[in-house]
């Protein structure tokens, strides 16, 4: 028997749906089958087209069409395969506050504290009290994951605000538990922003 495989459900400006699990065989030609969880088969039924995010980060995000429902599962046949970045690119609000740390290289030493804005799979943007140069590389603790995580960023864009900066950074080597809580982390957040919205 094939394990079910949980995915996160968008619709097409990628705003979180819900989560669903493929119940019928993977990598087949026949349309998919996905049992809808959370009572949120109404919210995707609302929808013709939608996206398809794995956590796994060898599957790439697949549109479908949706073609029917009963009870809970819906029937899906995929009409593409869609660009790796546009996963690293789901971007969602969130915020906490929290740390970064010099890397080694670093002329200053200690913690600085920060305030994010959001977190995507590829990076996270923050306000700061602190000066970063552009391409400054730092650790940062991002905390929505199951268990906080250290990650190094480097600074890709910067704006001056009247008492504070705003940085937006790209996460940097990775390794794939890395990849996978912090991809979670943003799913996560995308169906509990979907919630608060409803």
């Amino acid at each position: 028997m094939t394990s079910n495989r949980t995915y996160l459900i968008m619709d097409t400006q990628n705003n979180g749906l819900a989560s669903g699990e493929l119940i019928s065989p993977p990598g087949g030609t026949e349309p998919m089958r996905l049992s809808i969880l959370d009572n949120k088969v109404d919210t995707v039924m609302a929808h013709e087209v939608i996206t398809l995010f794995s956590s796994s980060s060898e599957e790439l995000p697949i549109q479908c069409r949706i073609l029917r429902q009963r009870g809970d599962t819906i029937l899906v046949e995929k009409i593409a395969t869609l660009d790796p970045e546009v996963r690293r690119n789901l971007r969602v609000p969130t915020k906490f506050n929290t740390f970064i740390y010099p890397i080694s290289s670093s002329p200053w030493v200690g913690r600085r504290p920060v305030a994010t804005i959001d977190l995507s799979c590829g990076g996270i943007a923050f306000y700061s009290d602190f000066y970063l140069e552009l391409h400054d590389e730092v650790e940062i603790v991002v905390t929505p994951t199951e268990q906080p995580v250290i990650l190094h960023c480097e600074v890709l864009r910067r704006q001056e605000l009247q008492n504070r900066f705003m940085y937006a950074t790209k996460f940097v080597d990775m390794c794939e538990d890395e990849e996978v809580a912090v991809r979670e982390a943003v799913f996560s957040l995308q169906l509990q922003s979907r919630g608060t919205q409803n």
